[in-house]
């Protein structure tokens, strides 16, 4: 639980340092002083501050209902301008003498906005694409128009997926084959021999570093993609014997996703650095050095080497590439490569946020208690109620046992009969009453009993959300993602409530009871309480990475609304995009559902209950109306 300030009076500074936004919004959010929420964009080399509660409202006159994915194209254009130039920076310093190219790969966020504004603005920098299987090898191709881009071809390959890549290549595209396993060699080398057209190639190593956070497991020798350094020779060897080795042009190694740690990339890249050499004096002409993804995301804004959070800067990293590069190479007398990175989640992460109402609040406040009891009431009722106001720091424990206690008496006494449902009610707000006194008194306790520790926590409200969780925010169920969450307007008022936040599935895993704070990680999070005729609006900041790809269909709630926007100079905004989220007839059909035949189906019922007469001929033609509008609207509630 969240420890607040004691006074009355709430700024708007107390709610950036309560919800850290300032540590991980990286620049790019902060709050106004009315205390809205705001994402601020560079242009021109000033700062650029709009309120989101400001986009919220032109949703709204637009028809575009929550939840919405909300995509700021300014801070992907910008993602894509820094790592770029923070490349050309570090070359530049360290006089090193090849150049920089970005790869973005397109499982991160394989949405087509997003797709082609990477290739749009990434012209500039001859930014390319990644691809891990057929379907996104030919988006990568239809999308980049840039020449001196890269395509990098990951993952298992078919003959297919080959015969594409190799299309690509003859058509002067620099689309690379990166072996993951050797048995795809004899199909590269099958294929290009049929077409006549030589391929370029990439062998991806296995290295031994291991690297810190969530994906530890899978790095070093356990990493299931890569390589051996023997499987390396035998590749090298089958290419010397079909005289193609001049085709291996590229090492590929990928240490993990979010890599905290920058030790773990310095480390990482030595090693590459070895094989690359060593590949040198096989004899392939090499060229490119390929380091994968792995450059962080700050969510929990911490600046450490934590799961969720980095120890480094962007223009740290770079320059610890750059430097272990040349210093390596440079002993072996060996040129230069192309650096190629393919960093997905901190070019997108920062470009979406999550925007959902709150539909309701239940809390965990007693009702209102009686001055006294009834004379009638049961003993124990009394011994709980006697309890009540007597709680101090001194005897907080022996009031916590008593009112447990107590309340399960009557518990028991409910289940055999012998009190009432009114008595019942009664016993659970006293200790309700009585927990809350104890909660508020524990800050102040030195050392808190274990037993009492999550208190807090159960005593927390639950905010109702309008979303789902499994399409949204997957990775938070799936891998305990944690986000960046906080209201987006309000935040000049003091947040009275410690709550965690459910969504709207039928599911007992949809909620969020994980959140990183300044303090520390928290299983509630500070909010508002709800006022009457007025929406309250959370954001979950940072989702533009992986979140709507590994987004499922729970409960049949479909893709949300996504609006895309551009700011201005002047501040004012543009809607690029407006795309309507799933309807229940897309969703159907997604589930092999035809809409035509459910809708027909319904018909037939409504024409049963006719010919039954258990409704007139009037109310089945405003039943298949209310059918037929339901299949055409939003999965998501709608006020």
């Amino acid at each position: 639980m969240t420890e607040l300030p004691e006074t009355t009076d709430w700024s708007v500074e107390q709610s950036a340092e309560l919800y850290g936004v300032r540590h991980w919004g990286a620049g790019y959010f902060d709050l106004s002083a009315e205390g809205d929420a705001t994402v601020t964009v560079d242009i021109e080399g000033r700062s650029i501050a709009v309120p989101i509660i400001d986009i919220v409202q032109g949703m709204q006159e637009r028809g575009l209902e929550m939840p919405c994915v909300l995509r700021v194209e300014n801070l992907l254009d910008y993602r894509i301008q820094q790592l770029n130039e923070a490349f050309s920076r570090a070359i530049r310093q360290s006089e090193y003498q090849n150049h920089y190219r970005g790869v973005f790969p397109i499982k991160v966020n394989q949405q087509c906005h997003v797709i082609e504004e990477i290739a749009d603005f990434g012209q500039n920098y001859h930014h390319g694409l990644e691809a891990g299987s057929k379907a996104e090898l030919i988006i990568a191709l239809s999308q980049l128009r840039d020449t001196e881009s890269l395509i990098i071809c990951n993952g298992y390959k078919d003959a297919e997926f080959i015969e594409l890549g190799l299309y690509a290549r003859q058509m002067g595209v620099r689309c690379f084959f990166v072996l993951e396993t050797p048995t795809e060699l004899p199909i590269i080398i099958e294929r290009s021999q049929a077409l006549g057209i030589e391929p370029l190639i990439g062998v991806r190593l296995r290295l031994s570093t291991t690297v810190d956070g969530h994906w530890q497991e899978d790095s070093g020798d356990r990493s299931i993609f890569g390589l051996s350094t023997s499987a390396l020779l035998d590749v090298v060897e089958k290419l010397k014997a079909h005289n193609m080795l001049h085709c291996l042009q590229m090492l590929h190694s990928h240490l993990g996703s979010q890599i905290p740690n920058i030790r773990n990339v310095r480390t990482g890249v030595a090693e590459a650095c070895r094989f690359y050499s060593g590949l040198v004096s096989e004899g392939a002409p090499m060229g490119y050095l390929d380091l994968g993804g792995g450059l962080a995301v700050d969510y929990e804004g911490s600046s450490s080497n934590s799961t969720h959070s980095m120890n480094y800067q962007l223009d740290e990293y770079c320059v610890n590439i750059v430097e272990t590069v040349r210093d390596t190479l440079d002993e072996m007398d060996i040129a230069h490569p192309v650096l190629v990175s393919e960093s997905g989640r901190a070019t997108v992460a920062y470009s979406s946020m999550l925007l959902f109402n709150i539909l309701d609040v239940r809390d965990h406040k007693p009702r209102k208690l009686p001055e006294q009891l009834p004379d009638d009431c049961p003993d124990v009722l009394k011994n709980l109620f006697s309890v009540l106001g007597t709680v101090t720091s001194q005897n907080f424990q022996e009031c916590y046992n008593d009112a447990l206690y107590y309340r399960d008496e009557v518990r028991e006494m409910f289940h055999r009969g012998h009190a009432t449902l009114r008595d019942r009610a009664l016993a659970e707000n006293i200790n309700l009453a009585i927990l809350g006194q104890i909660a508020a008194l524990l800050p102040s306790i030195s050392r808190v009993p274990s037993e009492l520790e999550n208190l807090p926590e159960l005593l927390s409200d639950i905010y109702y959300g309008n979303f789902s969780l499994f399409q949204s925010l997957p990775d938070v169920w799936a891998i305990d993602q944690l986000l960046p969450i906080m209201p987006v307007h309000r935040l000049d008022e003091k947040p009275t409530r410690d709550a965690i936040i459910a969504d709207i599935t039928c599911d007992c895993d949809g909620k969020i009871d994980n959140f990183a704070l300044p303090d520390g990680h928290s299983k509630t999070i500070p909010l508002h309480p709800m006022k009457d005729d007025e929406e309250y609006y959370l954001g979950v900041f940072l989702v533009g990475a992986y979140q709507e790809t590994l987004g499922d269909l729970h409960n049949l709630f479909g893709d949300t609304n996504v609006v895309s926007v551009k700011i201005n100079a002047d501040a004012s905004f543009d809607f690029q995009r407006e795309f309507e989220g799933d309807s229940i007839s897309d969703v159907l059909s997604y589930v092999e559902y035809s809409p035509n035949t459910v809708q027909e189906q319904l018909r037939k019922k409504a024409e049963a209950a006719v010919r039954q007469g258990k409704i007139s001929v009037a109310m089945r033609k405003q039943m298949l109306k209310a059918f037929r509008d339901s299949l055409q609207g939003y999965t998501y509630f709608e006020r």
